[in-house]
């Protein structure tokens, strides 16, 4: 893998979330104004309204005691006095309950309560003809960064109808005594249109603002997880490599002694086998952990150009010769010929253990499949097995989680060695009354249940600019009763991140 090759797929992932976040086109993100419900929490909400109460109280006893304003002190003090009431029965929920968590219902009901509080306090105080009837703005303000769309805009018709509410009827603007301020209602219809031109332009910027950081929130929370599958990725390299260098010595321990017992059973068939099947793992192993502990170069054949459906044959040609039957296909849009594509080490190791994964799980079929199209190429792995369990499926793709404790694999390798040792045991020829020993299962090894294997396919494919979706197999999301459900798991990439260009 070149280094030059991992920034692209983090931009990838990248650009994603952001459409994600988007949800397409060019207003994407007004369709989706019913997901944004994060709200604030309620100790933010009972500062906000402390503070309130603070400026309002101020001025109410600054215009009476200063300016000598004939203000209804004792509606004003009503006004506030249930602001206060609003807020200590908020202090005291909030003291039986964290408080900390944002709920958007609850804001909402406060930031209403807020602007019905604000506006019969402006209708003591002379309306439209007030100058802090621009307070009005901030209710929305807060509602269209922190609400989803619904109650944003339920907000902005509150303050709408409000507007409209203190044109018609409100008292007249206190002043200093021995002097009437009348203000004419062109002026005061002018105050109301303003109000309202400013709530839509400031709710509408505070949303866009609030839109913006959910983006870049998201873009942050899917670099940070593109960076701990990579940093999983690579410890598990780590521990590969030391693998590969401390199993060397008892693997070649396990060779010489299994071909020394292949030499001496030379009269005991049942024995020789076992001793040839150890060899023969064992040299298996040895292969596996050179591979790990190689470093391919540029030049070499794991780079070379094939063809999409010989890529396929290799990848599935390890498990073939057994019980299982296993189908490659690869369908081009309009009949053109398939692509060649690069050989990959990462698409290969993937394809392999997705297609190892199938073939321990499933029945009697596997099926991988590629589906190339004008801007894209899709494989399909699919098998007829029990699918996957419906708690192991939201977390399938995190490293240790796995639902084989044993695989079918390994299963059938300890029947084929008990079926050798009952055979090769003296004494239990030609009984009568003893049942014939069933069959052992032949199946493709497997490399067993620690959940690592989807873990670093995921990864390795999603490195080469893949994205993988996990679903059901050929039984299809509802199968009848009796009838395997299946697995279907598809990697689908941009035709330029595979296909060899001409």
């Amino acid at each position: 893998m070149s280094p030059t090759q991992d920034p692209l797929s983090s931009q990838s992932v990248l650009a994603d979330a952001h459409a994600h976040a988007e949800g397409g086109g060019r207003f994407g993100g007004w369709r989706n104004l019913s997901r944004r419900s994060r709200g604030l929490s309620l100790r933010t909400l009972v500062i906000l309204r402390w503070m309130a109460i603070a400026g309002q109280t101020a001025t109410v006893a600054v215009a009476t005691a200063w300016f000598h304003f004939r203000l209804p002190l004792w509606g004003c003090l009503a006004c506030i006095a249930a602001s206060v009431a609003m807020n200590l029965n908020a202090t005291a929920r909030l003291q039986r309950s964290d408080g900390s968590a944002p709920d958007g219902t609850l804001t909402a009901a406060h930031l209403g309560f807020d602007i019905l509080q604000l506006s019969a306090l402006l209708a003591l105080t002379g309306g439209l003809q007030n100058p802090f009837c621009l307070l009005l703005v901030a209710p929305v303000t807060v509602a269209a960064a922190s609400l989803p769309g619904r109650q944003a805009a339920l907000m902005g018709l509150l303050v709408l109808a409000a507007t409209v509410g203190l044109f018609f009827f409100s008292m007249p603007l206190p002043w200093q005594a021995g002097t009437e301020l009348e203000l004419p209602p062109l002026y005061r219809f002018g105050t109301g249109l303003a109000l309202i031109t400013g709530v839509i332009f400031t709710s509408a910027y505070a949303w866009r603002v609030a839109a913006d950081a959910e983006k870049l929130e998201l873009a942050l929370a899917t670099t940070q997880d593109v960076l701990q599958r990579e940093q999983r990725l690579a410890a598990l390299g780590g521990l590969a490599a030391a693998a590969a260098h401390e199993l060397g010595t008892p693997l070649a321990t396990i060779q010489v002694v299994a071909r020394e017992l292949l030499r001496e059973a030379s009269d005991n068939p049942a024995a020789a086998e076992d001793a040839a099947l150890i060899l023969q793992q064992a040299e298996r192993c040895r292969d596996i952990l050179k591979q790990l502990s190689q470093q391919p170069e540029e030049g070499d054949a794991a780079f070379a150009e094939v063809g999409l459906k010989a890529l396929l044959e290799e990848v599935v040609e390890p498990h073939r010769g057994f019980d299982l039957a296993f189908e490659v296909a690869v369908r081009t849009a309009s009949g053109e010929a398939e692509p060649r594509v690069r050989r990959l080490p990462e698409v290969v190791h993937g394809l392999s253990t997705l297609v190892e994964n199938a073939a321990d799980f499933a029945n009697s079929r596997v099926r991988v499949q590629a589906l190339v199209d004008a801007g894209f190429i899709e494989i399909e792995v699919v098998d007829d097995g029990p699918g996957i369990p419906p708690d192991i499926l939201p977390r399938l793709g995190e490293p240790y989680v796995t639902s084989r404790p044993q695989g079918k694999a390994r299963r059938a390798l300890a029947a084929q060695i008990a079926a050798s040792v009952a055979a090769a045991a003296p004494g239990r020829k030609g009984k009568k009354g003893d049942k014939a020993a069933p069959a052992a299962e032949k199946i493709a090894p497997s490399q067993g249940g620690m959940g690592l294997g989807f873990f670093i396919a995921q990864t390795l494919l999603e490195r080469t600019g893949g994205r993988v979706s996990i679903g059901a197999g050929e039984g299809g999301p509802n199968p009848q009763k009796g009838q395997p459900k299946g697995a279907r798991v598809s990697i689908r990439w941009p035709r330029p991140a595979l296909e060899v260009s001409s």
